[in-house]
């Protein structure tokens, strides 16, 4: 054993780091002020560093390193397999070789992402800070929050242009560039939120992001906030708010979409403004729906014509990816992400935005 060990001893190393890294990692994770001692001194600073020398080029680094990421590894593969082959004797043996190398690679990968972004899970969130929790919601506030949200949805839909069609039309370019002004707003209310945000970037994969059921993506490892381009633009400035509230180091999806919602509704941009209304008269009226649809139905008839369309047109767009395997895969290793940091509800954690939203505004 001890000759095994030695004749590899340097992936065995390697590997024997990796492992003892992250059993650390989750056996600490749930000290909370260890927690937020490693984010707020080491991770956050490396993440916002990283950020800057991402930002310096105008295309997503992220993306460069996914695609070199995987050209390498079919790179790695093809190497390895004609070496196995190539091998006269010894063959068990150089497939070990390479099936440990692939498990350092792989296990490094995740590592690092538990350093840079698994951290903020079991960080303060803004929920702490803020000193608003989500609560059991009554039928009659989530009712009555939904019609607020209608109200404001259909007020805000005049202010904002739109093509022949009666569509949103606001250019995705504009939407990008006024995403530095997103959180102007709420933090005069939430002064803790104040961040010198660098901006969002789109990605040259929207539509595969789109097949994977993605919006927008934050990467840890180059501090990049992606959004996808190729969804309606109605959405796009809600979206551009939910990655820029994961610059500030809040991890969890709920969360983000509420201030996702907060931070559009209080922009001084008409399109942000009103992508924040609709996005939560959405996740409202979702909720709504399930409890009461006879109420649920008799707000969306109060709602402009615009806003319908506005609605058919997001809904149709993602109907073309509705329960293909390619989402379905994506969702199932997505869901297993958010459950493995903590948030036992997985994807389904996003209805949870719902009870802040009554909270927050009833």
């Amino acid at each position: 054993m001890r000759a095994f060990f030695h004749k590899y001893n340097r992936l065995h190393i390697w590997l024997l780091a990796d492992c003892g890294f992250l059993l650390a990692f989750f056996a600490l994770r749930g000290q909370r002020r260890l927690m937020n001692a490693i984010a707020e001194s080491f991770t956050g600073p490396l993440r916002r560093g990283l950020g800057r020398l991402s930002y310096r080029v105008p295309f997503s680094v992220m993306e460069l390193v996914e695609v070199l990421a995987v050209l390498l590894g079919i790179g790695y593969l093809v190497w390895n397999v004609i070496a196995v082959v190539r091998a006269r004797g010894g063959r068990g043996s150089r497939a070990y070789r390479g099936a440990l190398g692939a498990a350092c690679i792989l296990l490094s990968v995740w590592a690092g992402f538990c350093l840079l972004w698994g951290v903020n899970y079991w960080t303060d969130g803004f929920q702490d800070q803020s000193g608003i929790y989500a609560q059991p919601v009554a039928l009659e506030d989530l009712r009555a929050v939904t019609a607020y949200f209608a109200e404001r949805t259909a007020e805000a839909a005049g202010e904002v242009a739109r093509d022949e069609h009666g569509l949103f039309a606001v250019p995705r370019e504009e939407i990008l560039a006024n995403s530095v002004h997103a959180y102007e707003g709420i933090t005069e209310v939430f002064p803790f939120l104040a961040f010198d945000d660098p901006g969002v970037k789109p990605m040259a994969f929207s539509r595969l992001m789109s097949a994977l059921d993605f919006t927008g993506f934050y990467s840890s490892f180059t501090g990049e906030s992606n959004v996808n381009v190729d969804s309606p633009a109605c959405m796009l400035p809600s979206t551009v708010a939910h990655e820029l509230a994961h610059q500030r180091g809040y991890a969890s999806e709920q969360e983000c979409n509420f201030l996702a919602v907060l931070a559009s509704t209080t922009c001084s941009d008409p399109a942000y403004r009103y992508s924040g209304w609709l996005i939560g008269y959405v996740y409202l009226g979702n909720a709504l729906y399930t409890q009461d649809p006879e109420g649920y139905w008799a707000i969306r008839e109060t709602l402009p014509e615009e806003v319908r369309l506005d609605l058919a047109y997001n809904n149709a767009y993602w109907a073309r990816f509705q329960d293909t395997a390619v989402q379905r895969a994506s969702n199932k290793v997505y869901d297993g992400l958010l459950k493995s940091y903590g948030d036992e509800r997985g994807i389904q954690s996003y209805g949870t935005v719902v009870d802040l939203l009554v909270v927050y505004y009833k």
